[in-house]
């Protein structure tokens, strides 16, 4: 088994070990006697940093427990490490001390819903940018989430001791831990945070409840049976903070207004939107129905029906499906073969209610012959096209196989 040094320091940053395995297949990797490198466990993410032997350093980018108790260090290239050589480690202290404060911060704030509101933590993650808890509760409300963040933050502000040590695991059950772990070890580490909560944990954390800084709740979500909160602490918490004010200040300058006037002028202008966005869907369909008009005005009707082919230089899909619609459902014997060369070559075939033609089908044969794909009803279809250039070909195949 691998000396966790970390379980004692959560503060130690450099550390000399010896190889006792090396291997580039299939990944290059080595194992030391002992190691400050924190593995991902119990919702914890790796250390990385490296490890140096005679000058050459050699970039940690994983760290992972095997089964039998080892950790493994995951080398960025080719290692040419011997068991028995003599290393030396450094852990970036950066990324472990937003560690601490991200895992430190967990357990204040799972404490604080249980001191609170009796809820219980069921799981823990932390990732690169945000971290989170899933909470055992079937209802969480806004109230309650702010009550949960302020006490969190008063435990940090106190500035309470965090204490590691060791157990027994009868000792343990006796001393009101906030979770009990499964029977997989007789001895286990427990954090203690002063008269807040006892947890039986591996992770690295801090020395005082100071030391992580402030916590701040983000997003919050219905999983389950349980409610996932989302937080950051420390560091990344100020950081995010801080993202989040230049954020809001460039959304204010843009509407000249102050940052907290920013969501009711977001509100107006999507009313806004909605309003100019009615307004142009009712131009449209006015529009449509005028130019379905005059076409059908000056269309002579032949056989019994009127058979309308036009091809347009500007238009989406929907355009061509509303003229459609204005062509064929007001008459009874009305067909339409439309085209657009752009945006995306594009065709709508559609055809008054009752008659004869079958406009998917037609559709299909289409595209088959132009290389494009499309399909639809009986009586309205669509499809897209490879190219402009096949748009007047394309039509005059459907024409011809109106005509047979």
């Amino acid at each position: 088994m691998t000396d966790r040094l970390y379980y004692h320091d959560s503060f130690l940053y450099d550390f000399d070990a010896e190889v006792r395995e090396a291997a580039n297949d299939p990944r290059p990797s080595v194992i030391l006697d002992r190691t400050a490198f924190y593995p991902t466990s119990g919702g914890q993410i790796f250390d990385t940093g490296a490890i140096s032997i005679g000058g050459a350093e050699h970039k940690v980018t994983e760290v992972a427990d095997t089964e039998d108790g080892r950790i493994v260090h995951y080398l960025e290239a080719h290692v040419d490490l011997k068991p028995g050589a003599r290393v030396h480690g450094q852990i970036d202290a950066a990324r472990r001390r937003d560690h601490m404060q991200q895992h430190s911060g967990q357990h204040v704030l799972s404490a604080a819903f249980v001191r609170l509101f009796n809820m219980p933590t069921v799981s823990f993650h932390m990732g690169d940018d945000y971290c989170s808890i899933d909470l055992d509760t079937g209802d969480l409300s806004k109230t309650q989430i702010e009550q949960a963040e302020r006490l969190a933050n008063e435990i940090i502000l106190e500035n309470r001791p965090v204490e590691i040590r060791f157990v027994t695991r009868d000792e343990a059950a006796n001393l009101g831990l906030r979770k009990l772990p499964p029977a997989e070890r007789d001895q286990l580490r427990i954090v203690d945070i002063r008269d807040l909560d006892l947890s039986a944990c591996g992770g690295t954390h801090v020395n005082q409840t100071g030391q992580i800084g402030c916590i701040l709740l983000r997003k919050v979500e219905k999983v389950r049976q349980s409610w996932r909160v989302e937080f950051i602490a420390g560091q990344r918490a100020v950081a995010t903070a801080r993202r989040d004010f230049t954020t809001l200040t460039e959304a204010g300058s843009l509407f000249s207004a102050h940052i907290y006037d920013v969501p009711p002028q977001i509100r107006k202008s999507l009313d806004e939107i909605r309003s100019l966005r009615k307004q142009k869907e009712d131009t449209q369909e006015e529009l449509a129905a005028a130019q379905a008009a005059a076409m059908l005005a000056e269309i002579p009707e032949t056989s019994g029906r009127k058979v309308v082919v036009r091809t347009f230089s500007d238009r989406d899909m929907n355009s061509l499906k509303l003229l459609a619609q204005k062509l064929t459902r007001p008459a009874s014997n009305v067909v339409a073969l439309l085209a657009a060369t752009s945006p995306q070559p594009s065709l709508v075939f559609a055809q008054s209610a009752g008659q004869k033609f079958d406009m998917g089908a037609l559709m299909k044969q289409v595209m088959s012959a132009q290389g494009g794909r499309g399909g639809g009803s009986k009586d309205m279809a669509q499809g897209g096209l490879p190219s402009a250039e096949v748009v007047p070909n394309a039509l005059e195949k459907a024409l011809e196989s109106l005509s047979s």
